[in-house]
């Protein structure tokens, strides 16, 4: 079968499109942190069980993560942007259902399939940014307005979250994200051209034993070890059958970004660790109450935003070992986590500090793993670049809460970041 480059969308000459993707981008981040704390009065009103309550938050982030790269390669198979829109209706839908749910079998169903969603529309939008925005100044701004809705949104959970459920309760939470993801749906079709399918198959065996793989692995992490091997095995084999494949849904031809998707990984496992250590000391060692810790992360969720805006802008080889550095810095001064610690004095120079090197390392990250990837394979790009950082935040969180407390989860973070500078130098 012959194939065919996909039709670039009919490009805008303005940055409106960009708005409406990335919008898209931050509610799927959004959609992570904003129910942990809705979660006690989730529980009180839908009788949750602790199985339930993890199953809320798991169902969402392990489906999510699973499908990301069938979901990347859907979109270059049939159509980025058909399959950037089905994501969304399918996202928009389930978080009205959630906002509806009439019992704790229903809010995991619908939080399953709002993982579907988002597994859809994630790779896609990103595709797509990658696809209207070419040329080192144009992609680089668009990627750092991506990289700041990305760091932006996983703050901006915590405080939306006690926010909404303080004031309205905790159905509010998903109800809000509802008219947001219909008006990204609408904007889509209006802004955004259809490109030309590439054609071909979807790699059947390929997707299932990937994705049961990866759900295995992270779920197993966390508790039933026996399930995490079980998870490794369905990897190699996912490996195995990939070569043997004459329609691979990992193609060969993707080892060119292995190294930085490499990278990622161990990035999502700082970047993941952050957001769940820190509100973790905030709440349980200086006892702040929810919307207090959200306040109080403004700060961090500004600095990624500015540093990822202002590193899209200007590119340099030079800031991705000296984002990574301030970002060691910052994780290395919070991991004292004093008992009596205040904001101004112990919480915000460490996290000015990791703001701006989380928004500095994910976008020059991101810039490298689009680099030489032919078009045809943008949706599996985009597909790649973020399951890398979700699986690898998932499994670098289950062995990180494995440490004794917040601070030695800082400190092993601030390692971890010294390693990928180490590992980017190299490669560079």
């Amino acid at each position: 079968m012959t194939r065919t480059a996909p039709e670039t969308p009919a490009v805008t000459t303005g940055w409106t499109p960009l708005g409406v993707l990335a919008t898209a981008q931050f509610l799927v981040v959004l959609s992570t942190s904003i129910v942990n704390v809705a979660l006690p009065q989730i529980r009180a009103g839908l009788a949750l069980t602790d199985t339930s309550q993890a199953w809320t938050v798991n169902a969402y982030v392990l489906v999510f993560g699973a499908l990301l790269l069938p979901g990347g390669r859907a979109g270059d198979v049939y159509g980025l942007r058909r399959v950037f829109l089905l994501g969304t209706a399918v996202f928009a839908l389930s978080a009205l259902g959630a906002a509806l749910a009439p019992s704790a079998i229903a809010l995991i169903a619908f939080r399953v399939t709002m993982g579907i969603g988002a597994a859809l529309l994630a790779p896609t939008g990103l595709a797509l940014v990658l696809t209207l925005y070419t040329g080192p100044d144009r992609r680089g701004t668009a990627l750092g307005v991506w990289g700041a809705v990305s760091g932006a949104g996983g703050a901006a959970g915590v405080l939306l979250g006690g926010l909404l459920t303080g004031l309205y309760g905790w159905r509010a939470v998903f109800a809000v994200i509802v008219p947001l993801a219909l008006a990204v749906l609408v904007a889509t079709r209006l802004l955004v051209g259809p490109d030309r399918p590439r054609g071909g198959s979807m790699d059947a065996p390929g997707t299932v034993t990937v994705t049961a793989g990866l759900v295995a692995l992270t779920y197993g992490l966390s508790g039933p070890w026996p399930l995490a091997l079980a998870g490794l095995v369905l990897l190699g084999l996912f490996t195995l059958l990939q070569r043997r494949s004459a329609a691979p849904l990992l193609p060969a031809r993707m080892s060119v970004v292995a190294v930085p998707n490499v990278l990622m990984a161990l990035l999502g496992a700082v970047w993941l660790g952050v957001f769940y250590f820190l509100p973790h000391y905030q709440q349980r060692v200086l006892g702040y109450s929810p919307l207090e810790a959200g306040l109080t992360q403004l700060p961090l969720a500004l600095t990624i935003t500015l540093s990822s805006w202002f590193t899209g802008r200007l590119p340099t080889r030079r800031a991705l070992p000296a984002g990574l550095l301030v970002l060691a810095a910052g994780l290395a001064w919070l991991s004292r986590t004093p008992a009596d610690g205040t904001f101004l004095m112990d919480l915000l120079g460490p996290t000015l500090l990791i703001g701006a090197g989380l928004g500095t390392a994910f976008v020059r990250l991101t810039t490298t793993v689009s680099t030489g990837v032919p078009a045809a394979d943008s949706g599996l790009a985009g597909g790649l670049v973020n399951a890398t950082r979700q699986i690898g935040g998932a499994v670098g969180l289950a062995l990180l809460t494995l440490l004794p407390t917040s601070g030695a989860a800082f400190l092993a973070c601030a390692a971890l970041t010294l390693l990928i500078s180490a590992l980017s130098t190299r490669k560079a």
